[in-house]
């Protein structure tokens, strides 16, 4: 890590209150001065992405651990030697994942994104807000990042910055469907209706942002969600995929067939809102107690836009140029069927069937749902 690279990250930080005092810290200790416990601890904030109470309180265990023998010998002549080292990280065949912090500057992002490169099979993933303790930073974003690694089921990719993770059945070789989940829900939600298409079908399932193993940005819409799901795609190369979309997931998917209709194939809506104002509109929500697989701000955000969607969204279900099939859930779903229905016969050649079971349709009947998008070509 260079000069630069430490300027870089501490540039990052010029908002914070303790900015001046550590920047000044550190023009210090880059005109050779020695450092001295007040030099350092200026500069000990820009180690962290918040300066709170649990990041000092790292930071004053970790003082009282450090071992500054071991410290002074890390950089010294003849530790390690560069290129014989990176040759060595060119024969390591396991996955790899590195992990980096926005805002750390030892190592960079980019200087992180370099040592993945050193690795035959390494993936690297950046967690937002972070600094050098991304686990202090934020726990249960670096818990995401880690466990979607260390599952074999999980895969990610990364589109417009976001990370998103999923899972595939089937064939390589077979024909490829995607499905996308409801607020609240994630891939897992699809366990058993992708189970059952892969016999046929290569299966792809997405956490959308927000939600399960993926990236939990903030700024949910229905937009960026859409956004999510045209990233997905066109990262994996899978356009003219079938697209099935359960709720808020459908939202997405047919917002990215009015823009896009060339990334999907077929499309399946289940119970996908149809874009009318709620009457009566929803209220604030109180968040449930406990941790959540899901970013509670989605409710929020997505409420407000259901109470008030755009109407140019229903206005453009007339341009959805590809072949849709609509499934609603009978009168136990809070969507209006009739709504439905007509958001149904908007969509040039769209067919509705339903099936009783209340908003989640794929959960409740598989089976009859699974029937329906067969005939459709779906399944």
């Amino acid at each position: 890590m260079t000069e630069d690279d430490w300027r870089s990250a501490v540039a990052l930080r010029a908002g914070e209150p303790w900015y001046a005092e550590g920047c000044a810290a550190f023009e210090r200790t880059w005109a050779g001065e020695a450092a001295r416990d007040e030099v350092w601890d200026a500069i000990r904030p820009f180690a962290y992405g918040r300066w709170d109470a649990a990041a000092r309180q790292h930071e004053a265990e970790g003082r009282a651990e450090a071992n500054r023998d071991a410290a002074s010998a890390y950089y010294a002549e003849g530790a390690f030697e560069p290129k014989a080292t990176a040759a060595a990280l060119a024969e390591v065949t396991a996955p790899v994942l590195v992990l980096a912090g926005e805002y750390d500057g030892g190592p960079t992002p980019a200087r992180a994104a370099e040592l993945a490169a050193l690795f035959p099979n390494a993936e690297l993933a950046v967690q937002r807000g972070a600094g050098h303790y991304p686990w202090i930073d934020d726990a249960e974003a670096f818990v995401r990042t880690v466990a979607a690694f260390l599952d074999p089921d999980v895969r990610t990719v990364t589109t417009d910055g976001v990370r998103l993770a999923y899972r595939v059945r089937g064939a390589q070789t077979a024909p490829p469907v995607v499905l996308v989940h409801g607020r609240g829900g994630d891939s897992r939600d699809w366990a058993e209706i992708a189970e059952r298409l892969a016999a046929t079908r290569r299966v792809y399932a997405v956490d959308l942002r927000g939600h399960g193993l993926s990236d939990w940005p903030g700024g949910y819409s229905f937009e960026a969600f859409r956004d999510d799901l045209r990233g997905f795609i066109t990262e994996l190369g899978l356009a003219g995929t079938d697209v099935v979309g359960h709720s808020m997931g459908g939202a997405a998917a047919v917002l990215l067939a009015q823009e896009a209709p060339g990334l999907i194939g077929r499309l399946v809506l289940e119970e996908t809102p149809p874009f009318f104002p709620l009457d009566p509109p929803r209220g604030p929500a109180e968040r449930p107690e406990g941790r959540l697989g899901f970013d509670w701000p989605v409710v929020p955000a997505t409420d407000a836009l259901l109470n008030d969607p755009d109407p140019a969204w229903r206005g453009r279900f007339a341009t959805v140029a590809v072949p849709t099939l609509v499934v609603a859930g009978g009168p136990a779903s809070q969507i209006d069927q009739k709504k439905l229905a007509w958001m149904a016969s908007r969509i040039p050649g769209a067919r509705l069937v339903t099936i009783d079971a209340g908003h989640l349709v794929h959960a409740e009947r598989p089976a009859e749902f699974l029937a329906a998008p067969g005939g459709f070509g779906i399944g």
